[in-house]
């Protein structure tokens, strides 16, 4: 493409965010949120154009931009977009303007302005774009790194009575995997030195490196850790739900919405296109990990009481079925791991948001403080069983289709593996209609007798994500169709094919004629 889409996609709510910084900060401004919201908008139509751009059956990275940035050792500004960072950038471009509008409000409960509650939700946007579309290892890591920033400060500045905490425990958990991380991009600069082209961070150049057995192990572990924490997974996921609990609702969401994301998709993107061997080989540990992920989540959602740390260790249960959808190594499992991704972000970021107007409303977190909801504010609980529902795959909701793929290619790696999954499957409806059924049903505690519904501007918010479930649910072709090929390509790069259909051999002879 001679027009730098991607450039324009990531560039743009980072300069609104500059912009937005810049705006008038008095208090009730709402000029910052206009323009916030604005360049989201504007975000979203350009991702749309980028997704129309995109063609399912051309060459795997489409859009692709390249330039110098530091001869020295071989790192490029390079971008470009296979159908799963497509689906994921559509995902961070749908959310962002959702977000921002379910928002409004709660920039004005924090230490700081307005303006800078917006300008870093832009911020964030933009650098989880640049993500998604990065295809030098070198980029790639600086955003990763940058990403925390954003988030540190929409905690600490914004979050609730341990916000200090919970910020500061995020970002040394991250830290550590990013440094793993580093540690293992010095190593892939070692190995690309050595090859005949020289030094390169180019994903293309060092997919095509041969790297030594054991080398190539290690820094698998490097990248495998990082992506790990940031998924996140089981042992290295306890930061999750204080940073859940603490931030804002809609911090939460871009959270574990879309920041959670790069760590699912950095392991396929740089574990298993750069690493086939290494990835081989560590793949029944990972496949245990996920499966106590999956099934720790979802116990220790069970007995919850504070509602978003509810949801954030579903989110962990839930991690952990994409990444076992990825470590099955066949195209039912990674399609299905993929789709899980996008459909996992607008199921989590309705219930976190739904979850923020009730916890406005009372001014408690816990399940226990609420009771007889849906008699006095009947949309706000109907809206909380829809996205409660979708987050335990109810069939016709988007989730049911990816985690249905998953269990398939679970299946087809392993009865057992897929027998755990299934049992965390009936464990998410039970977290789910038990928190619906003490928080919703029965009569209202006097508390919650003069509790307002949803507002117009709380329903267009959580509109477009119901919409979405409801839709890809009954019809997910327009995603499947994308991921396909990409997930096609990364398998074959692997060196892993699906495995044959074993049908039993019809019979022959006289018998076969008749």
């Amino acid at each position: 493409m001679s027009f730098p889409w991607l450039t324009l996609l990531a560039a743009l709510p980072l300069l609104g965010s500059v912009v937005v910084t810049l705006l008038p900060a008095r208090r009730g401004e709402v000029l910052p949120k206009q323009a916030a919201f604005a360049v989201s908008l504007v975000t979203l139509a350009v991702a749309v154009v980028v997704a129309v751009l995109y063609d399912p059956d051309g060459p795997r990275f489409q859009l692709t931009e390249q330039h110098e940035w530091i001869s020295a050792f071989g790192a490029h500004y390079a971008l470009g977009v296979d159908g799963i960072g497509l689906t994921l950038v559509l995902l961070t471009a749908i959310l962002s303007p959702v977000v921002i509008l379910a928002s409004w409000n709660d920039g004005e409960l924090g230490r700081w302005s307005v303006n800078s509650f917006f300008a870093w939700m832009l911020a964030l946007e933009g650098l989880a774009l640049g993500v998604f579309a990065a295809t030098d290892v070198f980029l790639f890591y600086v955003l990763f790194e940058a990403t925390l920033i954003p988030v540190y400060f929409l905690i600490g500045g914004f979050g609730g009575p341990r916000r200090s905490y919970a910020a500061v425990k995020f970002l040394l958990y991250s830290l550590f995997g990013g440094l793993l991380m580093l540690g293992s991009v010095v190593g892939l600069y070692v190995v690309s030195a050595d090859a005949p082209g020289g030094p390169t961070y180019l994903l293309s150049e060092l997919s095509a490196i041969s790297i030594d057995q054991n080398v190539g192990r290690w820094l698998f572990l490097g990248f495998f850790v990082a992506f790990a924490i940031k998924a996140p997974m089981f042992p290295v996921h306890t930061w999750l739900p204080d940073a859940a609990a603490e931030g804002t609702p809609g911090t939460s969401v871009l959270l574990v919405s879309v920041l959670d994301k790069i760590g699912t998709f950095g392991m396929i993107r740089f574990c298993l296109g750069l690493f086939p061997e290494a990835s081989q080989w560590a793949t029944p540990v990972v496949l245990v990990l996920a499966v106590i992920s999956l099934l720790y989540g979802a116990l220790l959602a069970v007995g919850q009481n504070s509602i978003p740390r509810l949801i954030a260790y579903t989110s962990v249960s839930h991690f952990g079925f994409i990444v076992l959808g990825i470590f099955v190594m066949n195209s039912y499992g990674q399609t299905g791991s993929t789709l899980y991704m996008f459909n996992h972000g607008l199921s989590t970021a309705a219930l976190f948001l739904v979850t923020g107007f009730l916890v406005r409303r009372r001014g408690s977190q816990l399940i226990s403080d609420y009771g007889g909801v849906e008699k006095v504010a009947p949309v706000l609980a109907g809206t909380f069983l829809v996205a409660g529902l979708s987050s335990l795959s109810l069939p016709g909701l988007s989730p049911f289709v990816s985690e249905f793929l998953v269990l398939v290619g679970t299946f087809v790696y392993s009865y057992w593996f897929a027998i755990f999954a299934v049992l965390g499957i009936v464990l998410a409806a039970l977290y789910i209609l038990l928190m619906y059924q003490r928080t919703m049903t029965g009569p209202p505690r006097p508390e919650i007798a003069t509790m307002k519904d949803l507002s117009l501007r709380e329903v267009s918010a959580l509109a477009p994500l119901l919409v979405l479930m409801v839709v890809l649910g009954f019809y997910p072709k327009p995603l499947t169709d994308v991921i396909n090929p990409a997930v096609g390509a990364t398998l074959e790069q692997v060196g892993v094919s699906d495995p044959e259909p074993d049908v039993p051999t019809e019979a022959t002879g006289e018998e076969g004629s008749q």
